[in-house]
């Protein structure tokens, strides 16, 4: 039981010694176990509000009763002291921290500046160098759209630096209008780089003239007779005004914007994120932070600027449904404007944004009570010991023993748990013609490195009983005591819905035909084939490309390794020219010759 009075006089203790500077703090219970991280302007008086018990939600009483000590840090501002709070609350976690658990990574769009004739490309991951950055886009499929757009208008280069160094002719993108061939030298440098100047610019909003330019451009290549470059013209206007007649009148005047709406229903909070770029929708995203029973909307929007923005960039606007205490704050933080509107297009778009939030929060109400269901069924029907938390799903995957792969899947009562998921590469080569033996080997590396963290509830095997059997037989030596291992073969004419299933010591059996159980259990198996699949196909298209370079006489393992690291894969080094390969550290001009003739003759 939790101690309120030993808890706030511990409290208490450390509110006398705590500094009045702006700073991080962290409450920790007796086992050293980190309750809260908090940051403050001043310390001091941040957590002397902890001692007004009665203002404080249940949450917050259940943790100030935990507290044993407290740490400080301080630092020179608050600005710092956010960015300090938010690596702490990723190292530690908290309890008591409202946390969003932010793994998406959201596709850009980026263009490479510094280059003599700037490649336009998509891009996911960590921002580095010179170069510029658009976005973010909640899929893939809104960069597409606009890398679309930004081709058809401005008609910028998307291939792979290689390539355009070696290009002797314009290839499919520039008879089809989507490149102006820089390559190949249908355009000079100095014009190239006025469409990317004007392409950045209409990234940007900033760009309100450009069709006007295009028309006055295309009515004087008509009167130059240049019909040519005037039909070319005239097919840019042509994309631009679609674009411009695509865009929602609600989003227009909004450059760059991120529009937030926060809503609670049931006990749960969802945060719908929509992102807005040049008057352009460019997708949207929900999020269900989690430890946030009993909190304030503003607290909750507070905790999410401070997680999301640390991953990612901000709009130029971001309009928020909520007011917030430290507005100006959280403005000078995250260098952007904060906007509440009262009324107006961006009071309408907020609004949205908190329905969409809510019809997210019902979607996952409705699918948690789907899944808990099937869970409790799935525990009824093979007499588990209790509803599964961790699920795990096998399955291995093979071109006639070549590129050999077990792959693991996990599901749990919140989905599949995607970064649990495992690949095995398949070590010993006789076991690589039997599936058995595969299924043994992926077995073992796995338990080997169990720990009670991620201990599986069930096992499921794509297989019937010489799989069941050939793990049993594999995982002879390991505590399998709790663990359902479950065999799944295919029924009848390999008819989706008449699956057999198999558990040991107990007589095989059907599920109900299309019973919500029978699809449950598909439904993983299929994902497990999916990952397997897809694994294969990208070992063996990896390895079709190092094998050729294997093959080159006098290329060792080190220089194959030195122009890998170089040139990033193996199709960069069979496009690259002879000058860049002697670029690469130990590859001396007749090694450069020998490596080109290769692939080139």
């Amino acid at each position: 039981m939790f101690d309120i009075k030993r808890g706030l006089e511990n409290l208490k203790a450390h509110i006398k010694v705590a500094p009045e500077k702006p700073g991080v703090y962290r409450m920790i219970n007796n086992d050293g176990v980190v309750l809260y991280v908090g940051k403050a302007k001043n310390i001091k008086k941040r957590i002397t509000s902890y001692s007004h018990l009665n203002k404080l939600p249940r949450r917050l009483q259940q943790m100030v009763a935990q507290i044993e000590r407290m740490e400080f840090i301080v630092v020179e501002n608050e600005a710092r002291a956010l960015l300090v709070e938010n690596e702490l609350i990723k190292k530690y976690s908290p309890r008591y921290n409202i946390l969003l658990k932010d793994d998406k990574t959201f596709p850009h769009l980026m263009i490479d500046v510094d280059s003599e004739f700037p490649r336009l490309s998509k891009y996911r991951g960590a921002r580095k160098d010179k170069n510029r950055y658009f976005g973010p886009f909640a899929s893939v499929m809104a960069v597409n759209a606009v890398v679309d757009i930004l081709q058809k208008v401005f008609l910028l280069r998307s291939c792979r630096d290689t390539s355009f160094k070696n290009r002797q002719r314009p290839c499919l993108m520039y008879q089809i209008k989507r490149c102006a061939a820089p390559c190949v030298g249908k355009i000079s440098a100095e014009e190239y780089r006025n469409l990317v100047n004007k392409a950045i610019a209409f990234l940007e909003g900033k760009n309100t003239t450009l069709q006007k330019e295009l028309s006055e451009q295309m009515s004087e290549a008509s009167r130059q007779l240049d019909f040519e470059t005037a039909l070319v013209l005239r097919d840019r206007i042509r994309a631009l005004s679609t674009i411009q007649a695509r865009q929602n009148v609600e989003y227009s005047g909004l450059v760059s914007a991120d529009v937030i709406g926060v809503a609670k229903e049931s006990n749960m909070f969802g945060i719908e994120i929509f992102f807005i770029r040049s008057g352009q929708n460019c997708g949207n995203a929900v999020y269900f932070p989690e430890q946030a029973e009993d909190a304030e909307k503003k607290e909750v929007l507070e905790a999410f600027l401070s997680e999301f923005y640390s991953n990612h960039q901000p709009a130029k606007e971001i309009i928020i449904g909520e007011e917030m205490d430290n507005i100006d704050f959280w403005k000078q933080a995250l260098h952007t404007k904060l906007i509440k509107p009262k009324s107006g297009n961006k009071f309408k778009l907020v609004k949205f944004a908190e329905q969409n939030a809510v019809d997210a929060i019902r979607r996952k109400i409705a699918l948690e009570a789907s899944v808990k269901n099937n869970l409790q069924a799935f525990k009824d029907k093979f007499g588990l010991p209790r509803i599964p938390r961790r699920i795990e799903v096998y399955d291995n995957s093979h071109t006639q023993g070549s590129y050999a792969i077990g792959a693991m899947i996990v599901a749990t009562p919140d989905g599949f748990d995607k970064k649990n998921y495992r690949t095995f590469n398949i070590k010993y080569t006789d076991n690589t013609h039997d599936d058995f033996a595969m299924m043994k080997e992926v077995l073992k590396r796995r338990f080997d490195k169990m720990t009670p963290e991620n201990r599986p509830d069930v096992i499921l095997l794509d297989g019937g009983r010489g799989q069941l059997n050939a793990v049993y037989e594999a995982l002879s030596g390991y505590d399998l005591e709790g663990i359902a291992v479950i065999g799944i073969s295919k029924g009848p004419d390999r008819n989706a819905g008449k699956e057999f299933y198999h558990q040991k010591d107990k007589d095989s059996f059907e599920l109900e035909y299309r019973s919500p159980l029978a699809f449950y259990l598909q439904n993983l198996r299929d994902e497990a084939h999916r990952f397997a699949i897809g694994t294969h196909r990208k070992k063996r298209a990896k390895s079709m490309y190092k094998s050729s370079i294997d093959e080159i006489e006098g290329i060792g393992a080190k220089r194959k390794a030195d122009l890998l690291k170089y040139f990033g894969s193996a199709p960069d080094v069979v496009e690259a020219t002879m000058d860049d390969l002697q670029k690469v550290e130990g590859i001396s001009k007749k090694t450069a010759e020998k490596i080109y003739n290769y692939f080139h003759n």
